[in-house]
């Protein structure tokens, strides 16, 4: 399979080589759990079932997941490979949780994402779908999922194109990360749709980490949503960063400030965007993974 999954477009053989995310042709997955943190309609009372998945098609010094998203992701980290050691770890895990599976940065084995739901089907499980995302997506790849995902859940990470390359690696992050959520937005509508219990079954959320010293950054991601998109767009805005990793530019050294994030809240607020969330302070102590536990959160 020549790679052009991604808008990187590296074309390399999988079967034989690996490309900028490191991933081979066979799908990793390093954890398959149950996950209370996401928002209140993809999660419920019991639990997402999240599937996070090995490498990753960007390079965020800051990724709080970064022993999985590299090039290099060691062996003991992979605790599930090939299509059918995901869909086996999925049907045992899912009684455990809502009837959500999210599929987390899946972006570089969204050709498997088809072969998953089919065979989950297959064995009578139909659960609603999370595309859980960076943002970083082709139109192509969109399109060929389409059918399988019922709610996307993309990051909309920056509207400054340097930011995008000095902390992602990144050329182009925001008119691709742009042109990618209208799309899921066109598939499934702005509006999150929900059923008796609250739970999602259709729909786009969009989600923005304020990081440190970039309120301005978040301002124009706002605006963007504000002006941009259908009026009842439903926007996460999270606090939940932290200084993770090595070789980190000063700037994203510190944690983020309450005056920062109540900044960017405030201005949420007066662009009229109310059909969403936010996190308290506190997020940043939460939602620290561990992918050596089996819960990982």
């Amino acid at each position: 399979m020549n790679c052009c999954y991604c808008p990187r477009r590296c074309g390399v053989d999988r079967r034989e080589s690996e490309g900028f995310c490191g991933a081979t042709e066979r799908v990793e997955v390093a954890a398959i759990c149950r996950h209370l943190g996401e928002e209140p309609p993809l999660r419920g009372e019991k639990g997402i079932c999240n599937v996070f998945f090995a490498h990753c098609n960007m390079r965020c010094l800051f990724c709080q997941n970064q022993e999985i998203s590299r090039a290099k992701v060691a062996d003991e980290k992979v605790r599930y490979r090939g299509v059918d050691e995901v869909v086996e770890g999925i049907a045992k895990m899912l009684p455990e949780c809502e009837n959500i599976v999210g599929f987390v940065s899946a972006t570089q084995y969204a050709y498997a994402i088809p072969q998953i739901v089919e065979r989950l089907h297959e064995r009578g499980i139909y659960p609603t779908t999370v595309y859980n995302t960076n943002g970083y997506e082709s139109i192509e790849t969109l399109r060929e999922i389409e059918p399988y995902v019922d709610v996307y859940l993309p990051d909309m990470k920056y509207m400054d194109e340097a930011l995008g390359r000095r902390y992602s690696g990144t050329k182009d992050y925001p008119n691709v990360a742009m042109a990618a959520i209208e799309e899921m937005v066109r598939q499934k509508g702005s509006r999150l749709m929900c059923d008796e219990r609250g739970l999602a079954f259709r729909g786009v959320v969009i989600r923005h980490l304020v990081l440190p010293g970039q309120v301005e950054n978040s301002k124009r991601v706002i605006d963007w949503v504000a002006e941009r998109l259908p009026w009842n767009t439903q926007l996460s805005l999270m606090a939940q960063y932290y200084p993770v990793g090595v070789n980190m530019p000063d700037e994203l050294g510190r944690n983020l400030s309450k005056e920062e994030y109540e900044e960017v809240v405030k201005y949420m607020d007066e662009k009229g965007l109310t059909n969403g969330w936010v996190q308290e302070m506190e997020a940043n102590e939460t939602y620290r993974p561990d992918f050596s536990s089996d819960s990982v959160f």
